[in-house]
């Protein structure tokens, strides 16, 4: 089953964001569909899994490695497996909507879980980006503030951040634990998942603050930190502090994973802020509708991307988190070979006595 999709907005956010033609109020589109939406449709489902699989295997690895390690984490890694951690909540959202794609948009899981599970993405979308605000501030102070204010880089202070980090992440989808609900459609003969928004205002008032608050204030504190520890790296006497050139070890796995966070999420927030301005008609004409519609597809998709990079970051870029995987290894392999030479030497013993 095909849907027209021409509400697809902002916070409407999900893995595919298409929903029966729903809308009452003025902006409603007559454009016909682009022979592109068959070909997506039948993609959508496969690529979730394939996400899902790679997305959750490499996140529980990160978060397996950060926590039976014997070295308590370090401040930044507090961040980055709670950002390991966010990642997952988004992975363990997407089954439900592959099968829903797959079922033609049935949603079959109630009212309650179809709000669950669209809260559990949005609260990715935020808690994600500003747990890289987070790290990317704790890398400011290692690098450009080491000697006056790093000692506030405290573990007992990263671990309320990160906690209030996720009840920011909570409030933020309360929109959609109110607004999604699930109706039936006699058109489509499916019972869909959707948002159901009493007023464009309220519609247009959360796109907008999914924008400003998601996206656009995050990564303008991030590309400000960013911009001071890139200078701080190319200062050579730095590299006279022995603890900075660890600090700067651990600062390039940061910046390659806040770069691949950019790369995966600027499309779909630009795209969003085009669609905004399509719903003002500051843009019109059923073409720039499909392409925003294919657009939005694509790059949600590059944006689902991100929580399979990360793992894949820290082993190629971390060398401190590889070194920490070897040890662990090491660890594993080293107590089955005490196991495996007490059972070998209660054996013997076991026979000598018979």
């Amino acid at each position: 089953m095909i849907f027209n999709s021409t509400e697809i907005m902002a916070s409407d956010f999900m893995p595919t964001t298409s929903t029966p033609p729903v809308r009452t109020y003025s902006n409603t589109s007559n454009c016909s569909s682009s022979e592109g939406w068959e070909w997506l449709y039948t993609m959508q489902p496969v690529y979730m899994m394939i996400i899902c699989i790679l997305g959750i295997s490499g996140n529980v690895f990160v978060l397996a490695v950060f926590i039976l390690h014997k070295k308590s984490c370090t401040v930044a890694e507090l961040y980055l497996s709670n950002l390991a951690a966010a990642d997952l909540v988004l992975l363990a959202c997407l089954p439900f909507w592959a099968i829903n794609i797959a079922h033609g948009f049935n949603w079959q899981f109630g009212t309650v879980m179809c709000r669950l599970v669209n809260a559990g993405i949005i609260i990715n979308v935020y808690c994600s980006i500003y747990f890289l605000v987070l790290v990317s501030a704790d890398r400011y102070i290692a690098l450009v503030h080491t000697m006056s204010i790093g000692r506030m880089r405290r573990t007992l202070y990263a671990k309320l951040s990160c906690l209030a980090i996720w009840g920011f992440g909570i409030i933020m989808s309360i929109p959609v634990l109110k607004f999604r609900t699930v109706e039936y459609y006699l058109d489509y003969d499916v019972n869909a998942c959707y948002l159901k928004y009493p007023s464009f205002d309220v519609e247009l008032t959360c796109d907008i603050l999914l924008i400003i608050i998601g996206f656009v204030i995050p990564m303008s504190i991030i590309s400000y930190c960013t911009c001071k520890i890139i200078q701080a790296l190319r200062n050579q006497t730095l590299e006279k502090l022995n603890t900075v050139n660890t600090e700067k070890k651990a600062t390039f796995l940061v910046l390659s994973v806040l770069f691949a966070f950019v790369l995966c999420w600027t499309p779909f927030h630009l795209v969003t802020f085009l669609h905004i301005l399509l719903r003002v008609n500051v843009l019109r004409g059923c073409d720039v509708e499909n392409t925003l519609e294919i657009s939005n597809q694509v790059f949600t998709y590059l944006a689902l991307s991100n929580s399979v990079l990360n793992p894949i970051l820290y082993v190629i870029v971390g060398k401190n988190f590889r070194n920490k995987v070897k040890e662990l290894f090491e660890k594993v392999s080293q107590k089955r070979k005490t196991t495996t030479s007490t059972r070998s030497h209660l054996s013997s013993t076991l026979k000598t006595f018979v």
